[in-house]
């Protein structure tokens, strides 16, 4: 039987792994590796919580446009009845 091995994507395990360690060690130097990975981890927190407040302002938005729409349904009722009562006194 045959397998097929993915061309793209896959997470790198065994020797992979060992490979790219062994070059980011020669890369940064091992002092300079545990900075980097703080930085990309606050860098990562500071990117989701700018994603949660648009997130929110997008669905506070939604929320006001949906209440907007329900003050002007209930306004065209009002003229509505206005113009009725006014037709109505006019005869």
């Amino acid at each position: 039987m045959v397998t097929a091995t993915p061309l793209i994507g896959g997470i790198p395990a065994g020797p992979e792994l060992l490979i790219i360690l062994l070059v980011l060690v020669l890369l940064f130097g091992a002092n300079k590796i545990p900075k980097l990975a703080r930085s990309t981890g606050q860098a990562m927190g500071e990117f989701k919580k700018g994603r949660e407040q648009v997130e929110e302002e997008l669905k506070d938005m939604q929320e006001s446009e949906t209440a907007d729409s329900t003050l002007d349904d209930e306004d065209d009722d009002l003229d509505d009845l206005e113009t009725e009562t006014d037709k109505e006194t006019s005869a």
